[in-house]
């Protein structure tokens, strides 16, 4: 655990774990999993070494995450920990490229790490064949490098450049499989739509910065904590930018499009970008800054606008979604908008506690969904419902852990998801009567989400367990059959039956490999091994038990008092909801109650509704007036391009104009330009 830190010379103190030393386990949490793509790229040609170096570093990424945890809880962690010097920017501009730690940055860091390590070991087996997949592996590293830099980071430029890394990596996972159309639009689509949405980044870092006079997040905080009263609008100005980034890079509106089509990457991709890293790093960005969106209420009730729409609209679209993975994307921006309202729900007096809460639960179970479908889409060959139904009652190892996900999405007791979302609910509800506007929009717009997530879980739960027809046929026949019993004498048995051994293994070899199959035998190639299996099984208990982590000191969360009343009612209208979806789904073919709804509104949902059209409305123009100002430049380099000849034309004819003779005039002013000239310097 000590990660070869412990100084020769004793500088170090066991009670607390600190070093003294130039390299922390902060800076090792980034440097372990930035090292990833290194090796891989530079020391390995096969793809059993490289799973070897990403399985080594990034366990070892999170036992260096582990220990800066314990250094954080025993009070042995360096606060702000330098990384490579100050950058200098010139007179009165001050840039420390610092990292930040304290017990937000450190639980989220464990919680990337982790879901990081899972991934690596899962992708192994599902990219077993795949002659790329190193370059896979290495690009996960390099994904979660950057995260853990935006983390970690107590400097904007850096948070910066992990953002814009995260940018770059996504679109080489998404786009993995290069050769389907399909990946390579949707790599395209969530590269352009995020880079567009990050331009608002910059502006409102440079706000933030250019105020302060320093990059550092601290030096940010307190400069415009102070000057708040008095550079209100510029303050809000720089957050509403923040805001407007944050929305691209998680996915909220209006840019919540990208996302379901994201879902054409494998799925350790999708995993990874929807967990716990880039869709979930604007809450964090937001975290760091929280006491300043506590400052502006016009920033806050932009923010719970924001994620208000997109939480209902997602929700929406994911119970009608025809693929069940791209139901886990819509899923996922649901989610992420209720992060964002943990941060605009906040009073004065808190941090962004609330919003990481649910940024770790969501972690573990909507990593652990999204890798059990790409489990289960392995064993049936697809995603969509046809695919998928009756998926867990072919392939019952699986469905104790599907149904741990799908019970902390919908927030049930005493799963982790419903710790972190009803402490939202209770704060929502706190502020809303107090008379915050935010909160009551955030309130509003919780009430409904709380009932569409139990619609959409309870209807994915029903078609993976449906049975198909011929399988009810089949048990019923089964039941009638133990009615009927038949005299068999001990002659027929000791005749008829083939002959075994005293293991109870056919005699006749040539029989036995005539027999059928057994599923089980044909499926064995399609487990996950140990390793993947072992990643899922962590991501379950955890999904179970880590709720009481709001126990620990580590988050500073109001779970003394909560609203019984409201607990209650809310269980009660999710049981409503999901005896509604159980009989919507009675008599339908693939047992989905979705199938109720219309076929063009179904269609157009899995379409999103085609908000690309929105996209194409908006960019006409702008790419009318380019090519307006395209063609006048290229008028005018045309002209610019003429000039030369024009001058050319002119001295040709000018040329012969000219008899090359000197006139007398001439010759005149000459003589009495040298007899002035001489006659000044004899008088002189």
């Amino acid at each position: 655990m000590m990660l070869g830190l412990v100084p020769s010379d004793g500088r170090f103190d066991p009670a607390t774990l600190a070093v003294d030393f130039p390299v922390q386990p902060s800076h090792l949490v980034v440097l372990l999993q930035a090292a990833i793509p290194v090796l891989i790229l530079l020391t390995t040609r096969r793809s059993s070494r490289a799973f070897a170096v990403a399985g080594i570093f990034s366990f070892l990424g999170l036992a260096a995450a582990v220990a800066l945890l314990v250094q954080q809880t025993r009070g042995g962690a360096i606060a702000a920990p330098d990384s490579i010097g100050e950058l200098p920017l010139g007179p009165g501009m001050a840039a420390p490229l610092h990292l930040q730690v304290d017990s937000l940055s450190v639980l989220a860091a464990v919680a990337v790490a982790l879901v990081s390590w899972a991934i690596q070991l899962f992708t192994r087996w599902y990219l077993y064949s795949d002659p790329r997949y190193r370059q896979f592996a290495a690009s996960v590293g390099l994904f979660t490098a950057a995260m853990q830099l935006v983390v970690l980071s107590g400097d904007v430029l850096l948070i910066l450049v992990g953002w814009e890394l995260m940018g770059w990596c996504s679109y080489l996972l998404i786009g993995h499989e290069s050769e389907r159309p399909k990946a390579r639009r949707a790599a395209y689509k969530a590269f352009m739509v995020t880079r567009i949405a990050d331009t608002p980044l910059v502006i409102g870092l440079a706000i933030l910065s250019l105020g302060a006079h320093s990059t550092g997040v601290d030096d940010i905080v307190r400069h415009w904590s102070a000057a708040a009263d008095t550079h209100g609008t510029a303050l809000t100005a720089a957050l509403l930018c923040l805001i407007c980034a944050v929305a691209g890079k998680s996915a909220q509106v209006p840019f919540q499009d990208w996302l379901a089509d994201a879902m054409e990457g494998p799925t350790p991709a999708s995993a990874l970008i929807h967990a716990a890293t880039m869709v979930a790093a604007g809450t964090v960005v937001l975290g760091k800054l929280i006491t300043l969106l506590e400052l502006s209420d016009g920033a806050r009730v932009a923010l719970a606008v924001v994620a208000s729409v997109s939480m209902v609209g997602a929700g929406i679209l994911a119970f009608l979604q025809h693929d069940l993975k791209r139901l886990l994307a819509w899923s996922t921006v649901s989610q992420v908008g209720l992060m964002l309202l943990g941060l605009a729900v906040v009073s004065a007096d808190t941090d962004a506690d609330l919003g990481i809460a649910h940024l770790l639960s969501h972690a573990m179970f909507k990593a652990l969904l999204f890798l059990m479908i790409g489990w289960l889409s392995v064993l049936v060959s697809g995603t969509t419902v046809e695919r998928l139904s009756g998926a867990l009652s072919k392939h019952p190892d699986a469905r104790r852990m599907v149904g741990i996900g799908l019970l902390a999405l919908a927030g049930v007791p005493p799963f982790v998801g419903f710790v972190s979302k009803d402490l939202i609910v209770d704060e929502a509800a706190r502020r809303g009567i107090d008379g915050d506007l935010s909160a009551r929009i955030a309130f509003a717009a919780l009430v409904c989400v709380v009932l569409l997530t139990a619609a959409y879980t309870m209807r994915m739960w029903l078609i993976l367990i449906h049975r198909t027809g011929s399988e009810r046929v089949q048990e019923r026949e089964w039941v009638e059959d133990s009615y009927d019993v038949q005299d068999v004498g001990i002659v027929e048995m000791l005749t008829d039956l083939p002959q075994v051994d005293v293991h109870g293994r056919l005699a006749d070899r040539t029989m036995a490999m005539e027999l059928p199959p057994d599923d089980e035998i044909e499926l064995s190639d399609q487990q996950p091994g140990g390793g993947a299996r072992f990643g899922l099984q962590l991501l379950s208990v955890l999904s179970v038990v880590g709720g009481l982590l709001v126990l620990s000191p580590m988050l500073d969360v109001d779970w003394r008092h909560p609203n019984l009343w409201l607990i209650g009612a809310s269980l009660l209208l999710m049981g409503a909801v999901a005896l509604l979806v159980r009989m919507m789904s009675v008599g339908t073919v693939y047992g989905d109650a979705a199938a109720r709804i219309p076929v063009f509104v179904r269609a157009s949902a899995s379409r999103g509704f085609d908000v690309d059209g929105l996209y194409v409305a908006f960019c006409r123009p702008i790419i009318a007036l380019a090519q307006a100002v395209s063609r006048v430049d290229d008028v005018f380099d045309r002209q610019v391009q003429r000039f030369p000849q024009l001058v050319t034309t002119v001295v040709r004819r000018a040329d012969r104009l000219h008899t090359r003779r000197p006139t007398s005039g001439l010759v005149a002013v000459s003589v009495g330009l040298v007899a002035v000239g001489l006659m000044g310097v004899i008088l002189w």
